[in-house]
């Protein structure tokens, strides 16, 4: 394969998780099935982030799931059908003061439990919720988080925040534990594979570059 060859095939992208054929994660996606149904909120900086960015493989990893691009979705008419759907129960993962706790309690609801996930910085997290009316008015989730990121490619603002797919895999297993999902432990281990794959890629490429047998001139 000559240069120009070489560089096409470069430019060759998965259109399921938008990162390039060459290092594309979707052979690892373990797809599972949800009663809980996410929705994504992916900040337009986090979509051009292609190459580390967790929202998608978390999109492609669950049946049950919705992703949406954007900064104001106050007036997105699909998110507001979600909403305003008398048979579910949205909540937003987000900390607050008032959010419940689910490492410490339990969603009661007899409705389809829904949850809004920010795929942000926490920056921009801010600014998204700011400005989508819609979201202020839903719920807010949280959990108490006692793992570290294996983000070992990203700083993190402080040690114990989670990617996006990490954070859904945990509130996946705290609903497992109260019989809201019916998972198995593989399935579980199994949802976060692409991403780590994906950071055992990046750090392998990173590793090449400084070796001078790989460098080019």
């Amino acid at each position: 394969m000559n240069k120009v060859e070489s560089n096409i095939k470069q430019r060759e992208f998965c259109y399921s998780c938008y990162r390039p054929k060459t290092s594309c994660m979707c052979g690892y996606i373990n797809k599972i099935e949800t009663n809980t149904k996410f929705v994504i909120l992916m900040h337009p900086k986090e979509f051009k982030k292609t190459k580390n960015g967790t929202g998608q493989f978390t999109k492609n990893s669950l049946s049950n799931s919705e992703l949406f691009i954007g900064i104001n979705f106050t007036n997105h008419s699909r998110i507001n059908e979600i909403i305003e759907d008398e048979n579910n129960h949205c909540y937003l993962l987000y900390p607050s003061k008032s959010s419940l706790n689910l490492s410490n309690e339990k969603i009661l609801t007899n409705k389809n439990i829904v949850i809004f996930i920010v795929d942000s910085t926490w920056a921009c997290s801010k600014k998204m919720i700011r400005e989508s009316k819609n979201l202020q008015k839903l719920e807010m989730l949280s959990f108490d988080v006692k793992k570290m990121s294996e983000f070992k490619i990203k700083k993190q603002p402080n040690e114990y925040c989670l990617s996006t797919i990490e954070s859904t895999q945990y509130i996946i297993e705290l609903l497992n534990n109260y019989g809201l999902e019916n998972l198995s432990i593989k399935d579980l281990e199994e949802m976060t594979k692409p991403f780590k794959k994906m950071v055992e890629y990046q750090i392998d490429w990173m590793k090449r570059r400084e070796d001078p047998r790989y460098k080019t001139y």
